[in-house]
């Protein structure tokens, strides 16, 4: 079985982290702030954004191979994942532009990828049982 579908949003959320690790990198180097965030508001809020798309990723991307797995239909899984993607993206612009006030982007982007971690792991545990019953 190959996992294609999973396979280019964990791709596609690797090109996410690295912009948004790039993000942190050129502020610290703007700031001259080799380690932590030295107070800067802005670095504070880059590495926020940065973090909160690895705190979700592992999960949401485990999710998306075990519904894969138990062949869950390629256009949900596709369907799933531009949302995954949309949302990713609008957290951190949401975080960033709005300097970590209340956010149009952030508000989505955190609903977004809470609905979609919910039906994931709910799908996930249904498409199991009836594997196993």
């Amino acid at each position: 079985m190959q996992l294609t579908v999973s396979a280019f949003y964990i791709g596609a959320t690797g090109l996410l982290a690295l912009y948004l690790g790039y993000l942190v990198v050129a502020m610290r180097r703007k700031a001259k702030i080799g380690v932590g965030d030295g107070g800067n508001k802005d670095l504070q809020l880059r590495i926020r954004a940065h973090a909160n798309l690895l705190e979700y990723a592992p999960i949401v991307l485990l999710l998306f191979i075990g519904a894969e797995s138990m062949q869950l239909s390629p256009w949900i899984l596709h369907l799933f994942g531009v949302a995954w993607i949309v949302a990713r993206i609008a957290h951190p612009w949401g975080l960033i532009v709005g300097r970590g006030a209340v956010h149009s982007g952030r508000f989505w982007g955190t609903l977004i990828t809470w609905i979609l971690l919910a039906a994931l792991a709910l799908i996930t545990m249904l498409l199991a049982i009836i594997r196993w019953v």
